[in-house]
């Protein structure tokens, strides 16, 4: 593997759109107890039904704590591969490489820094010294070419491409004073379209309400085909995130994407009822730093969006609300040659994010299966 210092826009490199055929996926298993409750179990559960669910058609490799390895196998099925690395915490999506890949179909990863949603300003935990040398490992471990942007704060969560040259992200996020704090967003738009290969980035004004990644545009909107996206909804004029929704609504109908094309909106509703933990959950969560990490009764940032595009399915969290059936239906539509697959995915809500957070695609690459 080499570590590279070039620009991948210039270097003829791009992000595709995740519902561009993939290699594979990787995860990491969950172990953390002021993240995930009674030590992991629930959470555990919910991972191998999305693990499995993906490995219908695409290799999943999961990423396990060296203490794991005998439970992780015994509960995952074969087709999953096990690697052990040492990380932080189970968020694929954030501290993974986004892949970058060019017309000849030779991919690399971007290894970003990882501050764990904040650093010292907000984050989220202390310290985050293994998130934040994962994504170089797993380039090794695929035997991919690494840029090192270790330079600039980014979680994988806070992107969305259409693979197109255009780059969805969210304001509340990636201007946020945790992260990138002397630069300005000019500057940001820039350092994502030389990094992503892309010629517009689209800055969504908010996210989900109460969502603690400052609001990552993984959870509140996402691209289903270049020009097509959903953004989470409600109706409800009185729910916080009516209001956040209505403005990112009217941004993006004003815009066109790289190609100069207005955008197709699709509204996906937000569950009917909010969903927060319960005193039970709460008790079942280590403190951190001698402080608990949830609060009874606390709102959570439960979102349809935060879906994973298989390369035959498409896999949406469910949360025993009866908006689960109506958001599974417009995500049929927007995605007919693939089968929905729905999770109830409360068990790694309670952790912070969802099935887009806890997986992060391997686009397709020259060759027909990544080795390792």
């Amino acid at each position: 593997m080499h570590i590279l210092h070039t620009i991948p826009r210039d270097d003829g490199f791009r992000m595709p759109g995740e519902f561009e055929p993939h290699d594979g996926c990787l995860m990491i298993w969950p172990t953390r107890g002021d993240s995930w409750r009674n030590g992991g179990w629930p959470a555990r559960k919910a991972f191998v039904i999305v693990a499995s669910a993906i490995a219908d058609s695409e290799e999943v490799t999961m990423l396990i704590d060296p203490t794991q390895y005998e439970t992780a196998r015994a509960m995952l099925p074969p087709e999953v591969r096990l690697v052990e690395m040492s990380t932080d915490d189970a968020w694929a999506r954030d501290i993974c490489p986004t892949f970058v890949r060019n017309e000849a179909g030779v991919l690399r990863g971007i290894d970003w820094g990882f501050n764990a949603w904040g650093g010292l300003v907000d984050g989220l935990y202390f310290p985050w010294d293994k998130d934040n040398h994962a994504a170089r490992k797993v380039c090794d471990l695929y035997r991919v070419d690494c840029y090192d942007s270790r330079d600039f704060i980014l979680e994988g969560g806070s992107i969305h491409s259409d693979g197109c040259g255009t780059i969805l992200t969210t304001e509340s996020c990636l201007c946020s004073p945790g992260r990138n704090p002397t630069m300005n967003k000019e500057e940001i738009a820039d350092k994502l379209c030389q990094m992503l290969g892309a010629k517009k980035v689209l800055w969504l004004p908010r996210g989900i309400f109460e969502d603690e990644t400052n609001e990552h545009v993984d959870n509140i909107c996402a691209f289903t085909a270049p020009g097509n996206v959903v953004l989470a909804w409600t109706d409800n004029p009185n729910d916080p995130q009516y209001a956040l929704s209505k403005a990112c609504e009217d941004y993006l109908t004003a815009q066109t994407d790289a190609r100069g094309i207005p955008l197709n909106v699709t509204r996906l509703p937000i569950p009917q009822n909010p969903v927060c933990i319960t005193e039970a959950e709460c008790q079942g969560l280590d403190l951190w730093d001698g402080v608990p990490t949830r609060t009874p009764g606390e709102r959570l940032a439960a979102s349809y969006v935060n879906f994973y595009i298989a390369n035959n399915a498409v896999i949406v969290p469910q949360f025993n609300d009866p908006m689960d059936k109506v958001a599974c239906s417009i995500l049929a539509e927007m995605f007919p040659k693939r089968r929905i697959v729905p999770v109830d995915a409360r068990e790694i809500l309670l952790g912070g994010g969802n099935i887009h957070c806890i997986t992060q695609q391997i686009p397709k690459s020259e060759r027909s299966k990544i080795y390792a």
